[in-house]
């Protein structure tokens, strides 16, 4: 086993350096013939190593989880860098190039999500105790790519700064706009476009916890006449809206049904109606979910190309009237959630326990790097029925933008 692992290891190892200490004691150094950063990897069980020779797309967060695996002398964050920026190099692991193959046959079916699957992948993950998200997120619990127009925000201020450079998209340039948000987690996308924009808003969940918090969000703070949430699959929608949002929810509708979603955005969409979509997306070709990330954080998820999303929407007779990327945002924001939950640990394993802990510490890591080196973004499209539906340029989006009180 450890023979084989050596092999594999030092063709692995392209960029940077590796350490790694086996299960028996001995150590080896693996040296990639370009630079690049190093790290620490200790094997407490030669189970872990078979996990990692065998199928380390699923087996190194496991082996991880489990404790069969550790960084030595570095960071979780380091080991995951020089793993993951390696990944990316064709040809470095056989056993991981053939199941991401067979991964990429079986995508449709892995993200086919119909009702009744798409509401167990919410619950696997978004109906986790709502303490839990207390400790790392903002405190209107955006769980979301923020917004850092300086670098220098806070995260309460990069999110709330998300969440206008959104509205300003939404064209909202009077009170008493009909707004659908799609995916509307605990309400503050919508208890927002409601308070500061007088906006009209029905937020849809699949989550009967973000739903029962949304609720009582919009009840404490004197929106309930503006704001009302439902437990609906955007499937069965049927009014038509003026603005229409949806923020981090395009991730878990699935390639098979990315045509019948744009269709839906169609069909609600008034005539004069503006839609933005916000969503993490991948900057290379289409792919494939990690079976890590797949089996214990989102289930059924997937990051889309912008070639796999602009093709559905070319299907629906939907204009594209903006399109933006954003890089390293979502980076920044991970990156503070990463280090919040690390000051908060011991309280999610009073939640939870050491192995839960261990999986999302690792989650964080590893969807921080995502960003940095293996080519993930955001993109946010703005999307019409009409063709002059909105302004001829974006200056009505930056007016927006700065118009409120501190811009």
């Amino acid at each position: 086993m450890k023979s084989l692992l050596n092999i594999l290891l030092r063709r692995f190892i392209s960029v940077g350096s590796l350490g790694v200490v086996f299960a028996d004691g001995s150590s080896a150094l693996f040296r990639g013939a370009q630079a690049g950063p190093h790290a620490g990897l200790r094997f407490t069980s030669v189970e872990a190593e078979k996990r990692l020779l065998l199928n380390p797309g699923l087996g190194f967060g496991e082996a991880y989880m489990d404790g069969g695996l550790q960084p030595d002398s570095c960071t979780l964050y380091d080991l995951l860098n020089v793993m993951m920026i390696n990944a990316m190099k064709p040809g470095g692991h056989i056993g991981e190039a053939i199941s991401a193959t067979a991964r990429y046959a079986r995508r449709s079916w892995i993200q086919f999500n119909p009702e009744s699957r798409s509401r167990k992948n919410v619950a696997h993950h978004y109906d986790l105790d709502t303490r839990l998200y207390d400790l790392f997120l903002d405190k209107d619990r955006q769980y979301s790519c923020a917004y850092f127009r300086t670098g220098k925000e806070t995260l309460d201020e990069a999110q709330e700064a998300k969440k206008r450079h959104i509205a300003s998209k939404l064209l909202l340039d009077r009170p008493g706009l009909e707004v659908l948000d799609i995916g509307c987690g605990w309400g503050g996308m919508a208890l927002t476009l409601a308070r500061d924009y007088g906006a009209m808003v029905t937020g849809v969940t699949l989550s009967v916890e973000q739903l029962k918090i949304a609720r009582e969000r919009a009840q404490e703070a004197g929106l309930s006449h503006l704001v009302r949430f439902e437990l609906l699959d955007y499937r069965h929608i049927q009014t038509r809206y003026d603005r229409i949002v949806s923020v981090g929810m395009f991730e878990h509708v699935g390639i098979a049904h990315y045509e019948a979603f744009f269709r839906k955005v169609r069909e609600c969409l008034k005539d004069d109606g503006v839609a933005l979509l916000h969503s993490i997306g991948r900057s290379d070709e289409p792919g494939t979910t990690n079976p890590w990330i797949d089996k214990y954080i989102f289930p059924g998820s997937y990051s889309p190309s912008l070639s796999e999303t602009f093709a559905a929407i070319e299907k629906t007779g939907l204009w594209v009237t903006d399109c933006e990327i954003l890089r390293l945002h979502y980076a920044k924001t991970i990156a503070i959630w990463r280090q919040r939950f690390a000051e908060q640990r011991d309280k999610a394993r009073e939640l939870y326990d050491e192995r839960f802990c261990r999986m999302f510490e690792f989650y964080l890591a590893g969807a921080e790097l995502s960003f940095e080196v293996q080519g993930h973004m955001n993109f946010q499209i703005q999307l019409t029925r009409n063709i002059r539906a909105v302004p001829l340029t974006r200056d009505y989006m930056f007016e927006a933008e700065g118009s409120l009180p501190g811009k």
